[in-house]
């Protein structure tokens, strides 16, 4: 089962311009950084994978295998002004190897403009993910 409801799964499995994101972390000293990247969604739907040439030796890398946190924002706006999108706060690992990467686990998922509303707060979507719901 996964941590997203389904009109968040639709749009993390739509593709097209939010292929994009911003990842936040927060160095050892507090210093934040904040960086566009490629991101994927594993294949049971319960985690975001990142990866890339260099990750290792990135920044944003290192943040998360110091702190063990990140969130990640995904979003686009839709003509004439509709945004929406989603942003995934929680743990995350620095997986070190051949093809290195980074997990985000999500703690709390927040959207908005991909839920049916007549206005924007309309399609407000906020919540804690249970720690079992990652199985």
């Amino acid at each position: 089962m996964s941590v997203f409801s389904e009109a968040e799964l639709a749009y993390l499995r739509g593709g097209g311009p939010h292929r994009l994101g911003r990842l936040a972390t927060v160095g050892p000293d507090g210093t934040p950084h904040v960086v566009p990247l490629g991101w994927s969604l594993d294949p049971g739907a319960s985690l975001i994978e990142i990866g890339g040439r260099g990750l290792a030796r990135s920044k944003k890398f290192r943040d998360v295998a110091a702190t063990g946190r990140a969130a990640l924002v995904i979003d686009d706006v839709l003509p004439p002004w509709r945004p929406r999108g989603i942003e995934i706060r929680g743990r995350a690992e620095a997986v070190p190897g051949p093809v290195p990467l980074i997990r985000l686990i999500p703690e709390r998922v927040i959207s908005w403009g991909l839920h049916e509303g007549a206005t924007i707060e309309d399609t407000y979507r906020a919540r804690d993910v249970e720690a079992g719901e990652h199985a």
